[in-house]
């Protein structure tokens, strides 16, 4: 794969030449296993043949480190470095906090490979908030009074997070990975959307959260307190790294409702998702009583759901992205007469 051009010495040419990075396959032994990475190389575009170029090396190791990790389901140091972040906890405390030797965290930061056995605790931590107060508790006196509460408070803040099921959990992990960024209220109308799709395709939900008629549109209230303080932003912080990594509990069937419902939907703004929603019945029928501005809860059923996406997939086929397009399209065209 071309990755760029630049000019650097090549012995054999004897000259200063362009040079284009490539990948390259490498067969490691270690500790009697052997493995296959693929490292950066660098082609001289006249001879052919490889080039030293600065910093390269360093960038191989990185590579080969990153990669052994991935086979061996060893933490990375990004994810140890999210770790001190979520929990407000420095790297001698985080060391103390989890049960390792007080400099352990610091010789992983610098490289150093992590046993499974800590790799996993570190990944526990990370992925549970309920874990690491465990630990918190369980290591109280080799921690400062304020590395504890601090880090007591923050476990206690992400345990909101899990207020909602394990499938709306995976679903909007999912989607963080999906898309390149989503604002609370585009994650709203998705996540309905979603809902809609499964109904329609599968004639079931993939998660049991209840949704309500806002009025912005459909609104699960778990998610939102989950992610109000966003407001109109794109959600970025580094506490929703709990989210990724998830047990994979989504079955193949909602995966693809999902990825039909990101390729669709998900390349609209959330307002006009949200226009979309109140030209629905199932929207409009929780809303009858209400005008436009006045706030309610009413709950949108899921029988309504379920009916309304039904009748509306035998009409557009929501099995394919073209008949959703074709929805979207519909729908737009009716709000623009």
């Amino acid at each position: 794969m071309l990755e760029r051009n630049n000019y650097d010495l090549c012995t054999v040419c004897r000259k200063k030449t362009e040079y284009t990075f490539q990948k390259k396959d490498m067969v490691k032994v270690i500790n009697g296993k052997e493995y296959s990475f693929k490292i950066t190389v660098a082609i001289c575009n006249e001879c052919g043949e490889e080039m030293s170029i600065p910093g390269l090396i360093d960038r191989n190791i990185k590579e080969v480190d990153e990669q052994y990790r991935t086979y061996e389901e060893i933490i990375s140091i990004d994810d140890i470095e999210k770790l001190m972040e979520i929990y407000k906890l420095g790297k001698d405390p985080l060391s103390l906090a989890l049960g390792f030797g007080e400099i352990t965290i610091r010789r992983y930061l610098s490289g150093q490979i992590p046993s499974k056995e800590y790799s996993n605790i570190m990944k526990s931590a990370l992925s549970s908030p309920s874990y690491m107060k465990e630990k918190l508790y369980e290591n109280r006196g080799k921690l400062s009074p304020v590395a504890f509460n601090k880090a007591i408070k923050e476990t206690e803040r992400l345990e909101k997070l899990f207020s909602i099921s394990e499938k709306m959990l995976c679903t909007i992990s999912y989607l963080f990975e999906k898309m390149y960024e989503i604002t609370p209220l585009a994650l709203q109308t998705l996540l309905y959307y979603i809902q809609g799709v499964s109904y329609a395709l599968n004639n079931k939900p993939i998660f049991n959260e209840s949704c309500q008629a806002w009025v912005h549109g459909p609104v699960y209230r778990e998610v939102y307190d989950i992610f109000k303080d966003f407001k109109y932003s794109p959600i970025d912080d580094v506490r929703f790294a709990v989210f990724t990594n998830r047990e994979n509990i989504l079955t193949e069937e909602e995966y693809k409702v999902i990825d039909l419902v990101v390729d669709t939907f998900g390349i609209y703004s959330a307002k006009t998702l949200e226009l979309i929603t109140h030209n629905e019945t199932p929207w409009l029928n929780a809303r009858v009583n209400y005008e436009d501005n006045v706030p309610s809860n009413e709950p949108i059923s899921s029988e309504s759901i379920s009916e309304y996406f039904e009748k509306q997939n035998v009409i557009y086929d929501f099995s394919t992205r073209e008949g959703l397009e074709n929805y979207i399209n519909d729908a737009l065209h009716f709000m623009h007469k």
